[in-house]
């Protein structure tokens, strides 16, 4: 199991993604639930052990190298999950009538970065825009990230981002921030890019000897400040 993402909503509903992780075609993701807490806590029939439950699962081609929730929110919002692998894949998520907590996962869409051809060169990661939920961005080996519009389901812009792989990327926090998004790369640099000016990126780090960076993420309290880490390293620099 590689991949944990957990769902944050305003019903404090506790949800769980979680992707398989094995070397072939076949792999699964399940969403895992917690059964509501008693309304008497001193009742004896009820365990609290085995609380949480396999809500639904659904067949995923290859391992996701990501799963997201979407970060919408807001009164009613579709329930949407992304995973990134082979291509970008949009999941949404109901209630599946049987009156037991079960949910049925039904694909949305199916996004390929690669104009050209049917096939695409795997991606590495994504990230979800919190300010504006319609914009995905992935990252992949093919040295490309590609922002992605889902109302339309397609591609508002690809760049070459790095020299080398993409390994992730992840977009600033702040409604005035909203355009700027930064990503790392087998380079061994962060670059920040800002859709309202795509001809030029700014490498605000490097590695001494340009060894590969794996993560990063973005402070969601102070966007002046980035967390990534290097591969081979037990230290996280900000």
């Amino acid at each position: 199991i590689p991949l944990i993402q957990y769902r944050q909503e305003t019903d404090a509903q506790f949800r769980l993604a979680i992707g398989s992780y094995v070397e072939q075609y076949s792999n699964c993701v399940q969403i895992i639930k917690k059964k509501p807490s008693p309304k008497n806590p001193s009742d004896p029939t009820y365990s609290y052990e085995n609380q949480c439950y396999v809500a639904a699962e659904f067949d995923h081609p290859y391992p996701c190298t990501k799963i997201l929730w979407s970060p919408d929110v807001s009164s009613g919002a579709r329930d949407l999950l992304a995973t990134s692998g082979d291509y970008l894949r949009l999941w949404s998520m109901s209630d599946d009538g049987l009156g037991v907590g079960t949910l049925t996962a039904k694909k949305e869409a199916l996004l390929n970065n690669n104009k050209n051809s049917e096939y695409c060169a795997p991606l590495t990661s994504i990230a979800w825009n919190e300010t504006d939920p319609n914009l995905v961005g992935t990252s992949s080996i093919d040295t490309t990230c590609t922002i992605w519009d889902l109302t339309a389901q397609q591609a508002k812009t690809q760049l070459i981002a790095h020299d080398r792989e993409v390994f992730d990327l992840a977009w600033a926090q702040g409604a005035n921030q909203k355009d700027v998004f930064a990503s790392v790369g087998a380079d061994g640099s962060v670059r920040m890019f800002d859709l309202r000016s795509l001809e030029h990126s700014t490498i605000i780090y490097e590695t001494e000897k340009l060894e590969p960076l794996l993560r990063l993420e973005w402070n969601k309290q102070d966007p002046n400040y980035l967390a990534t880490f290097q591969v081979d390293s037990l230290q996280t620099k900000i």
